[in-house]
């Protein structure tokens, strides 16, 4: 008999359910040709997008996030015995981790490493893991900035968490697990950001000036009769790392030179103030404009909360662009200067901008960590179809999303 998640689950989840049913239809389907014919759980863990807040989180900064309607999902059952087994559609081996041997697992050698710190995380929490076997599916779009590696690490953890915890980890430790994984066995300095927003899902304000403190927030672009777009521009970040990396590292550089840890524990007029020395001893000038982009950023996602309370569709607009051109110019995360010839997003961002001029409305600016992967455009739902045509001349069909704000977060779906 063919398992799926109920129907109104699906609805609450999805808006519909048809399409949907046939996902999860062909998910078991995947899950018993792999591990046979079985009592299976049905998860999902969805993307996310940056609205504003680029590159703050590292540095205990602030973020308006949110989940997407691109997810990952999942058909698990445990098992009896102390290994994990999964298979992901679109790659060719099984990830297979023995949780008696965690040690033995290498480090960044792709998903099998971050199965594996995710595990080891989980017991390092005081949580509870076992062995498990798993078929999943993703529609979220890999190594470009809507974080399939967060919305893969949260399905995880919401399958451990309901089969061995009685769903009683709490999102944050959700959040933590991801980056220790991503930290320890990716050797990727990430923040907790993009996790973040998978776990808690819809619109979410997010500081971490003092740990980890989040809001949600009742936040759809269309309330003010706008559609966002994600660009895929082509080309992938996963190999970006070490310039990804280079932008907390620098930034905690400069809250050194100021006597802290972290810029949040530091103000733009205290940086000011000192910058004829701080430039001396700092030697990056990159390092001090990517400090004050820091700065201003966080003034940004103050006054974007709000102008979402106010409903001000105007001040929004107005703040992602100014957002956009802060990551472009001071923050610098357009394009690699290992490939500088090479510049996807900017191209894209040029491109947008005159499609944008031309109907005078809306905007656009580079999302996610950047360097490369996607950009997000903020259209008026009149224009969206047109400027989705228009994108695909540049992109190819199929690499220019309209989505929306998904208000679930990484779940487990009842049968």
């Amino acid at each position: 008999m063919m398992q799926i998640p109920q129907t109104s689950v699906l609805k609450t989840i999805y808006g519909e359910t048809k399409e949907s049913s046939q996902r999860f239809e062909s998910l078991y389907q995947g899950f018993e040709k792999s591990f046979g014919e079985k009592e299976v759980e049905f998860f999902s863990a969805p993307g996310r997008t940056e609205i504003i807040g680029n590159h703050t989180d590292h540095n205990g900064g602030k973020i308006l996030a949110a989940s997407i309607d691109m997810d990952t999902i999942g058909a698990a059952c445990p098992t009896d015995t102390n290994t994990i087994e999964i298979i992901s559609e679109g790659y060719r081996d099984k990830i297979i981790v023995n949780l008696d041997r965690l040690e033995s697992v290498p480090k960044n050698r792709g998903t099998v490493s971050l199965v594996a710190g995710i595990a080891e995380a989980v017991k390092k929490f005081g949580y509870q893991v076992s062995g498990f076997q798993a078929y999943i599916s993703t529609q979220v779009i890999s190594s470009a900035g809507v974080s399939s590696s967060a919305s893969f690490e949260m399905l995880i953890c919401s399958m451990i968490d309901y089969f061995f915890n009685q769903e009683k980890i709490d999102v944050t430790d959700y959040a933590r697990i991801g980056q220790y994984a991503e930290n320890k066995y990716w050797s990727k300095a990430s923040g907790l950001m993009d996790q973040m927003a998978c776990a808690v899902g819809g619109s979410i304000l997010l500081d971490f000036s003092r740990g980890i403190r989040y809001e949600k927030k009742e936040f759809q672009f269309e309330t003010f009769g706008y559609r966002m777009v994600i660009v895929n521009t082509g080309k992938s970040h996963a190999d970006l790392s070490e310039e990804y990396s280079e932008v907390p590292l620098e930034m905690k550089k400069i809250a050194s030179l100021l006597g802290k840890e972290t810029l949040s524990q530091c103000s733009l007029d205290q940086l000011l103030f000192k910058l004829p020395e701080i430039e001396k001893k700092a030697k990056n000038d990159r390092a001090v404009l990517r400090a004050i982009h820091f700065f201003e950023e966080n003034r940004r996602v103050e006054e974007m909360a709000e102008a979402i309370s106010k409903t001000d569709g105007q001040a929004i607009l107005k703040l992602l662009e100014e957002s956009g051109r802060s990551s472009w110019e001071l923050l610098q995360n357009c394009y690699s200067l290992s490939n500088f010839k090479e510049q996807k997003v900017t191209l894209c961002l040029a491109l947008t901008e005159l499609f944008l001029r031309k109907i005078k409305d809306g905007c656009c600016r580079v999302h996610g960590g950047g360097f490369a992967g996607v950009m997000m455009c903020v259209v008026p739902e009149a224009f969206t179809e047109e400027y989705v045509r228009y994108m695909e001349r540049y992109v190819g069909a199929g690499n220019v999303y309209p989505m929306r704000i998904r208000n679930a977060g990484a779940v487990h779906l009842a049968r």
